[in-house]
């Protein structure tokens, strides 16, 4: 089997093998992957964050050995400034909000056999605390970033990719698609036992679940919806308040941060 690691800002994940095929997600520098076919120019990769499958063009991955594939799952630390450089000998790589520094020490880290210096603002899920405050925090950094259907970054985020990586940031793996995410955690009876930090997801007029976002305190949400957003949230939906109409229906909530 072979692995493979992200050696760019961010790297589209494809449905077929072809640029003109739909992105249905990202890779994030420093993330980690399965190898599972090649062919003339593309990759068929597996995520190890969410087991999502894709494809991405062969010459936007680094190749990795098991050990550190292994690894780095578990030792790394997450860029948290909206964008900052990280130092090769002899150029930059733009590091964005989300990204992984894999097998960091506090300044350095190696991706690739390229050795890396970083200054910026980093979060190590091994040595953070998990809460609804530092979750809320850092979703709110990503406050008007753009809706991009598949994304995943600040500069471009859909809804459950905008829920995976602030949940992915405290260390906690979730699914990549807001309907596969639906199945974790404990459900919430009602929007009234709702906590910060909790998921809310939305249906559509056929009953699929379509949408999610973060409960905040005083019954409002953030989630990406045209940008990333905070609007009111009730039992029957989301109220967007540019508009004063409701633009999601509920259909459940759910715990995945811990209890207190």
């Amino acid at each position: 089997m072979k692995y493979g690691i992200c050696p760019l800002s961010m790297v589209p994940i494809r449905l077929d093998a072809s640029d003109a095929s739909e992105m249905i997600s990202q890779l994030l520098f420093g993330e980690v992957f399965i190898i599972l076919e090649e062919k003339k120019n593309w990759t068929r990769i597996q995520c190890a964050l969410d087991k999502y499958e894709g494809w991405i063009g062969s010459k936007q991955l680094k190749i990795i050995g098991a050990r550190e594939f292994k690894r780095f799952q578990t030792d790394c630390s997450y860029c948290l400034d909206l964008v900052q450089g990280a130092m090769a000998n002899n150029h930059y790589v733009p590091i964005t909000l989300g990204c992984s520094l894999p097998g960091y020490d506090g300044m350095n880290f190696e991706l690739g056999g390229q050795k890396f210096t970083y200054s910026g603002q980093v979060i190590t899920p091994s040595e953070a605390q998990i809460s609804s405050e530092r979750l809320i925090k850092i979703a709110r950094k990503y406050l008007y970033a753009p809706y991009l259907w598949g994304g995943r970054s600040p500069f471009g985020i859909d809804c459950s990719g905008f829920v995976q990586v602030v949940y992915k940031l405290l260390g906690i793996p979730m699914k990549r698609d807001a309907y596969q995410q639906a199945t974790l955690g404990k459900t919430v009876k009602s929007i009234r036992k709702a906590k910060e930090g909790d998921l809310a997801y939305f249906h559509n007029e056929k009953g699929k679940i379509i949408h999610v976002g973060i409960i905040m305190q005083d019954k409002k949400i953030i989630h990406a919806s045209g940008q990333v957003r905070i609007d009111k949230i009730n039992k029957r939906g989301i109220l967007n308040l540019d508009t004063n109409k409701y633009t999601h229906e509920l259909r459940c909530i759910k715990r995945i941060l811990p209890e207190d």
